[in-house]
């Protein structure tokens, strides 16, 4: 059975990222969630709807031990199972200005995009090695490469990333395995619903909030076979408002 996880799955782009994952893919789906159990089903039942299969996974990415007792537990039952994608899309937002930021705001927002990569990545790379074929795909944000003010917290979560990706893939490139990073910018979600979207769209060319299904066309395709000489990339999706 070949896999594809999604991290932060349940909702928004990681939602999207699955179903589209479900459609254009083989894949039995992984959808990883942390406290939205009803989304997550929901997730899953329109991945069922699409024809496609797959279950749920809780874990919390940001904690390595939670991390690895769940996915231990998965293997375990799933012994022929293969995990072939990871997409790192699990993270979280605790925005303000940097001078007010507490340690747990800065802390939290660095553990889930940071060491969530790591957490999740880690337990899987070793077995993607041995099989000579991976794709990892990491979702970062404009404000990991450009950055953004009252985003110190996220903006170095997301760069860190962004460098790791770098690395990753050169240290696995010649085992047929990809590490690309996807940066989006103002997508329509629940993580975007409290912004001022009249005012905001005045910085962005194409004029227009992107959708997550936007997002998820990209990340499908970086997780395809179709993409296998493109790794170690940093790809914007954003309408133009910083390349």
């Amino acid at each position: 059975m070949k896999c594809a996880l999604v991290t932060g799955g349940s909702r928004g782009i990681g939602s999207a990222i699955c179903k589209k994952l479900a459609s254009d893919s083989e894949y039995y789906i992984l959808i990883n969630y942390q406290s939205n159990q009803a989304a997550a089903e929901q997730t899953l039942e329109e991945i069922k709807n699409l024809g496609g299969k797959g279950e749920i996974i809780k874990f919390n990415v940001a904690d390595a031990e939670d991390v690895k007792s769940a996915l231990s537990q998965w293997q375990e039952a799933n012994p022929e199972a293969l995990v072939e994608v990871i997409v790192n899309n699990a993270g979280i937002t605790k925005d303000g200005l940097f001078m007010w930021m507490s340690s747990e705001d800065w802390t939290s927002v660095v553990n889930t995009s940071l060491n969530g990569f790591f957490n999740v990545t880690n337990f899987f790379i070793q077995k993607m090695l041995r099989n000579k074929y991976g794709r990892i795909v990491n979702m970062v944000s404009v404000s990991g490469v450009k950055g953004t003010p009252g985003q110190t917290n996220y903006s170095a979560a997301k760069g860190a990333v962004v460098a790791a990706t770098k690395a990753l893939a050169q240290e696995v490139a010649k085992r047929n395995i990809t590490v690309n990073a996807v940066a989006p910018g103002f997508i329509r979600t629940d993580m975007t619903g409290n912004l001022d979207e009249k005012e905001l769209i005045k910085m962005i060319p194409v004029n227009r909030f992107g959708e997550a299904e936007e997002v998820a066309e990209l990340v499908s395709f970086l997780a395809s076979r179709k993409a296998s000489y493109i790794t170690g990339e940093v790809i914007n999706i954003n309408g133009g408002i910083y390349s």
